[in-house]
């Protein structure tokens, strides 16, 4: 099983690291590219509806709902 990977975005103008597996960072990269957005733009959308859940898990729930149709 592939390790998470660690990326840095910048949210609401503030710098976070996320780690996701790499299958995930690829289909939110392909998420955020056919909704015309930046992984940034798209993470920060994700972050303000997340409540109290953490973003990297937030991030993953998003992009299996997305791909569920």
């Amino acid at each position: 099983m592939p390790r998470p990977e660690k990326h840095s975005l910048t949210l609401h103008g503030h710098r976070t690291s996320v780690s996701l597996e790499p299958e995930f960072w690829d289909a939110f990269r392909t998420l955020a590219d056919t909704r015309n957005k930046t992984l940034n733009e798209l993470a920060a959308e994700i972050d303000t509806r997340r409540g109290d859940v953490g973003l990297a898990s937030a991030i993953r729930v998003h992009v299996l709902r997305a791909l569920q149709g």
